[in-house]
């Protein structure tokens, strides 16, 4: 393949690029097409390094494509929220998924709650924050929940189920009916938008999750690259070319002892492998920085999410070398609602960017799709502007150029600290942009994205 008339810096003029057996092999002023060779003309928009998603939950955003959207935009109250659950068409075994549920459309959910909206089928509703689901009385009877004694199971006081689980998606992957996934959607979604690659950070990860990425890959399915990380089911050795670092989730409710943590930490090192720790709240992120120090940091460690980074953690973070993988696009989404409900005292240190990178902290980006926003672009303009979708500013004192935005998205996925970049013998995954680095970035959108390549296989336009 020949990418022709490309704008790549520092260059001043358009350049060509050659591409074989998914690898740069040529850069120059003009290059002839060689016999039926595919031309791929540029005409002289920016060529960049394909866009890395940085934390993403494959599987459960290409269910999410499939199932029942009772998001705050889609269900506006109570009845907007029971009208989407009695018009939703029962998918296999005549269960109803419904996904992206928020307590300010029709308060905290319960089997009573569900039941009065939704009776007779199995119903399962997915909070938002992917962390709790909540099953209705005939999705009780039919997963046999009732006598389900774990953590994650809430009842009553007088021991009743009470419908809410948390944390059990594995349990409810083996008692509820397949789900279908629409990997092909998801894939065009993410080509059109011009990403390359992800990192799954889903926790829990097994075997059997993993085989069914794999078939999902390549044509028809994922083209993008992908990186795992790792959990206690699925523990490569290290230098596994599809492993990350070991995931580690932590949950106010549950917290470790900062001993215990430091014995995960260690033993994660201890296996060649960093650790990527899930970090939402002040109390897990102060946790974690302690038991990284205690533990002794390695290269590649690294905080998930990073919602809540006080002042007083940046210097520290920054000599321990622990990366912060983000999601400004949580502030477009969710903006107006962290405005209203988070605690006064922890606004100023809501997905902190600005104040990191003068730290001297590396950060990378990513949607956490599907409890976020996919798109990048989304996130890169929000990460320059902190505007909710009232247009209310959170945090404006960290906000950063679109131009640092986009960096974090092209980021290496093993080695967050380094840039991708378009040279000879890097690999073929580009991005075509509708016109110059600088006017893209000043009106950031995935309309700019006019053709996506990984491998050296133009994978959008289809």
């Amino acid at each position: 393949m020949l990418v022709a008339r490309a704008k790549l810096d520092p260059h001043p003029e358009p350049v060509d690029l050659r591409i074989g057996n998914g690898l740069i092999t040529a850069l120059d002023g003009h290059l002839d097409p060689v016999r039926d060779e595919e031309v791929l003309d540029a005409r002289g928009g920016a060529v960049i390094p394909g866009l890395h998603d940085h934390h993403v939950h494959l599987s459960a955003t290409a269910a999410r494509l499939a199932s029942v959207d009772v998001g705050p935009a889609a269900a506006r109250d109570r009845e907007g929220f029971g009208e989407l659950l009695r018009t939703a068409p029962a998918g296999a075994g005549g269960w109803i998924r419904a996904v992206g549920y928020h307590d300010r459309v029709a308060g905290p959910l319960d089997r009573a709650g569900l039941d009065a909206l939704r009776a007779g089928v199995p119903v399962r509703v997915q909070h938002g924050t992917g962390e709790l689901w909540v099953l209705n009385g005939a999705a009780i009877a039919a997963t046999g929940l009732d006598d389900v004694h774990a953590p994650g199971v809430e009842r009553d006081a007088q021991g009743r189920v009470t419908g809410r689980i948390w944390r059990m998606d594995a349990w409810l992957r083996e008692v509820t009916p397949p789900v279908a996934r629409r990997f092909d959607a998801l894939g065009r979604a993410a080509a059109a938008a011009g990403i390359t690659g992800f990192t799954d950070a889903t926790a829990g990860r097994d075997e059997r999750s993993v085989r069914d990425l794999r078939a999902a890959a390549g044509p028809g399915g994922l083209p993008q690259r992908r990186l795992l990380l790792r959990s206690d089911a699925w523990f490569p050795p290290a230098g596994d070319p599809e492993a990350g670092a070991y995931k580690i989730v932590l949950d106010d409710e549950r917290l470790p002892d900062l001993d215990a943590l430091v014995d995960v930490v260690r033993a994660a090192h201890d296996r060649g492998v960093p650790v990527a720790v899930h970090c939402v709240t002040r109390v897990q992120t102060v946790l974690t920085a302690a038991a990284i120090e205690g533990a002794g940091p390695r290269r590649g460690d690294r905080i998930e999410h990073g919602s809540v980074i006080p002042a007083e953690l940046v210097a520290p973070l920054a000599r321990l070398g622990v990366a912060v993988v983000t999601q400004p696009g949580f502030i477009a989404d969710r903006g107006d609602r962290y405005l209203a409900d988070v605690d006064p005292r922890d606004v100023d240190d809501l997905y902190r960017a600005r104040s990191l990178v003068d730290g001297g902290i590396t950060l990378a980006a990513g949607s956490d799709a599907p409890f976020g926003p996919i798109d990048p672009w989304t996130a890169i303009r929000t990460a320059a502007t902190r505007a909710a979708p009232s247009g209310a500013v959170v945090g404006p004192g960290e906000a950063v150029p679109a131009a640092t935005a986009l960096g974090w998205y092209l980021a290496d996925p093993r080695h967050l600290g380094r840039t991708r970049s378009v040279h000879v013998g890097a690999p073929a995954d580009l991005v075509v942009l509708d016109g110059p680095i600088d006017a893209v970035l000043r009106d950031p959108g995935p309309s700019a994205v006019r053709a996506t390549v990984v491998g050296g296989v133009v994978v959008h336009p289809a």
